[in-house]
Formats: C-alpha cells, structure tokens, sequence
C-alpha cells in the first residue's frame, strides 16, 4: 500500500456513523400510528404519568392536614391540569411528544412550607390543610414567572446555544440516572411485587421479540400493559388471600392493592376549576424559594426535551423552540398554581424513557395520552381504579425508563472526539461532581438533621415522606 501502511484486520470492528436522528424508530413525531394502536399507546402513557401524579399527593396531603377526600381531589387536579398542559406544549410549545406533568423538584420546598411555624396552631385539620394549600398556591404563581420571563423573552435560547452534546452528554444523563433513589427503593419496599414486575417487563420487551421474530412490535411496544395486568392480579391475589393481613402498616401501605383510599374517596363526576381551595396567599420567603425549584426544573426539563427529541427521531432542537417549550412550562406551573395541584409541572422523565420502550415518538400518541389525563380526572372513580396500582410496580417501570434517558444522554458521545483529554476531563468532571455534590448533601443533612447552611427550618427529605 501507498505510505507503507498495513492493510485493516478483516476481524477488526469498525466504527458506527453518528446519527443526527435516531434511526429504527417505528413512528416519529408527524407519522402516527393506526388509530386502535395510537390509542393503546397513549393510555399507556397515561399509566406510566400516573404513578408521579399519584405518589408526590400520596405523600404531601396527609403532611398538610388532609385526608383520603383531600388527597383524591388533589390527585384528580393534578391530572387534568397535566393533560391541559401536556396539550398545550405539544400544540404551542416544543410540539415535541412530551408529557407535562408533576415534578419530585418541588417536593423539598413544599415540604418546608408545610412545615412552616405559622401553621401549627391551626386546630383543624381540613382548614390547615387548606391554608398550606393556598400558600404552595402563591409560591407557584409567583415562581412561574421565572421561566415565562426566561422562555418567551428567549434569554433561556442564549443560554442554549451552549448546549453542545458535550455539554448534552452530562445534562440529560443526569437528568435520568440522578433519579436512582426512585428506582429499586421504591422495588424493595414491597420486593415480592416490584421484583418481578421489573424481571417481567426485561423479559417481555427485551427478549420475547427477538425470540418470537413476529415483525409486528406487540411485545416490546406493549410491555407495560402486559405487565402490568399480570404482576396486578398477582399482588390483588396476595391481598385477597391475606398475605398482608399480619403485615406492619408499611407493608400493606405499599404491597396491598386496597388500602390506596382514593376510590371510595373519589367523587364520581367533579370538574377542576381554579381558586377552588380558596385565595392564594404570598409570602417572600416561600416564593423565593419556590422560584430556586423553578429554576431547578428548568434546567432538568431542558434535558429531558432532548432526550424526548432524540427518542422522537427529530431533527436537533433549535434553541429557539426549546426557549419557547420553557415558556410554556412556565405557563404549566402558573396553572398549577391556580388550580392548586400542591406541586408544579415540568416534563415527565418517565414518559421520555417510554417514547425509547416502544419506539414510537409520534405527537398524537401523547396528545391522546392527555385526553385520558383530562377525562379519568373528570369521572373520578374510574381514575381512581387505575390510581391504587401498587407503588413498587410504577417504580420497576422506573428502573426501566430513567436507565433509557440516561443512556440517551450517553449517546451524544457519538459526537464528541472521545480522544481528547479536555473532553474527558469535561465529561468525566461534571458526571462526577453531579452525583458527590448531592451525595454530601445528603450525608450532612442524615448525621445532623439539617443541611449545611442551616436556616433553623424543619426539613424533611423526598424519601423520608415516601417511605
């Protein structure tokens, strides 16, 4: 050969071209999918949404004062303003297949409002429940401003126009594999149901189709509902036939499939509608601090559009579009705010980790997924019925779609000359001192019971209420 080189080993792999757009997706975003199969998918959407929706009210209603009526009207408004602002993001917004809904990034601030002083001498349960209430109210309000201000003034499209996929890879590997504590923890607390849900739902959707060869995509693309159904009936047939009935309150609080208390709670036909806990009130303090989460949220949901583009097979989101999208987010916890959901809004990881799943990024699959979220939370009881799933099985569906975001993250390394020490160091840095920072949060507020800049304020973290 010319130069004296030596001619390639014919054994020797060879390098994968990058690709701008995801190839072997079934249905990108303007292709959908035949009507009775668009619509299974989209009420699969509507389940995986709905463990977030069900668990963060779970967990910060009781805190509040409320009971089981309280906390099924919470969840019922969580839902219909997720379905209103999953429409208006996937009509106005990105136009991008993703899912608005509850977000665990406002759960540590709503936790210090609900703990605030000045609602213990409140002797009535309901009346402090609802003052709290009003308070997360005009927290939200106030902090939605933050991202309407960034999104639509496009201040946020000159801060992304830094988002190289050096700088992606960490950002929305971060965004999926940060949520771990939401994954196999939530598995254990009831590990004869949340273990196999999480062996099934490997087993169908990775292996069954490469074993069957059937070419028609019922396996992998329906995973979850199969599971689902099946690991269901097993955990209603353990608590019709009394396993848990010596079982210690947490055990059945999370292994039985009847103690959930929404559907005798729920009303059977009840409209959302804004003020309905009565007038928001404002406090500096707790705004502030709301509005720190906000900008948290942001920058998680600037990741998890990426991730949603890239499962969706698109084309790179421009950092226009992307500023609009934050927006409109903006406007999404503004409603949250109104309607009094106890949380704000932000994109559903779960649901970007689903668009890898099935391999179907089509935009009227989520817009249908939205008309689920709008009507079960309109006929409340029927909501209900689908809100007592089991706790450890929505987080085996999560050990599954936060590993698919955070390897989406991974894959813009296809773009990054990975020979290169400065780009190393980059990844390498950030990925670390992503997950150690938090970590030293968390050791420091476990040994003494506060954080490191210490405010005298009572605090809880997200794992303390979800146990």
């Amino acid at each position: 050969m010319a130069g004296g080189g030596a001619p390639a080993k014919a054994d020797e792999p060879q390098p994968h071209p990058p690709k701008d757009q995801l190839p072997n997706i079934s249905y990108c975003i303007t292709s959908p999918p035949p009507w009775p199969e668009a619509i299974l998918l989209g009420f699969q959407h509507f389940l995986v949404m709905l463990g977030t929706t069900v668990l963060i009210p779970t967990a910060l209603v009781p805190q509040m004062g409320g009971g089981n009526n309280e906390k099924a009207r919470v969840i019922e408004t969580l839902l219909f303003v997720a379905g209103i602002n999953t429409l208006l993001q996937t009509m106005f917004g990105t136009r991008l297949p993703a899912v608005i809904g509850g977000s665990y990034t406002f759960v540590p601030t709503t936790i210090s409002i609900i703990l605030a002083g000045r609602f213990s001498d409140e002797p009535d349960p309901i009346e402090k429940f609802k003052r709290i209430m009003r308070s997360i109210q005009g927290a939200l309000i106030v902090a939605s401003t933050l991202q309407i201000v960034l999104g639509f003034s496009g201040l946020w499209r000159n801060v992304a126009r830094f988002l190289s996929p050096l700088s992606s890879v960490p950002l929305v590997s971060l965004v999926g594999f940060g949520l771990y504590e939401l994954g196999f923890p939530g598995v254990a607390k009831c590990v004869e149901i949340g273990l196999p849900q999480l062996i099934l739902l490997v087993f169908v959707s990775q292996y069954v189709p490469h074993v069957l060869h059937s070419g028609k995509h019922i396996f992998d693309r329906f995973a979850v509902l199969f599971t689902i159904v099946i690991v269901w009936i097993y955990a209603h047939l353990l608590t019709v036939g009394g396993a848990y009935n010596d079982a210690p309150h947490k055990t059945q609080i999370s292994c039985r499939t009847d103690r959930a208390g929404l559907i005798d709670a729920a009303p059977w036909i009840r409209i959302p509608y804004p003020f309905q806990w009565g007038a928001p009130s404002f406090d500096a303090g707790e705004a502030f601090a709301m509005m720190m989460a906000s900008f948290v949220s942001l920058v998680e949901s600037s990741g998890a559009f990426i991730a949603v583009y890239r499962y969706a097979s698109a084309t790179p989101l421009p950092p226009s579009i992307l500023s609009r999208g934050i927006g409109w987010q903006g406007v999404g916890i503004l409603l949250s705010g109104l309607f009094g959901t106890v949380n704000g809004s932000s994109v559903s990881v779960e649901n970007a980790g689903l668009l890898a799943l099935t391999r179907v990024g089509s935009r009227r699959v989520v817009q249908i997924s939205a008309g689920f979220m709008i009507f079960f939370s309109i006929l409340g009881k029927f909501g209900a019925v689908f809100a007592s799933i089991p706790p450890p099985i929505i987080a085996a569906l999560y050990c599954l779609f936060f590993a698919y975001v955070g390897a989406g993250g991974l894959s813009f390394l296809q773009f990054c000359n990975l020979n290169s020490f400065r780009t190393k160091f980059i990844l390498g840095f950030s990925i670390f001192i992503g997950l150690s920072v938090p970590q030293y949060f968390n050791e420091y507020t476990a040994i003494n019971g506060y954080g490191p800049v210490h405010t005298g304020a009572r605090w809880r973290t997200i794992q303390d209420l979800l146990v």
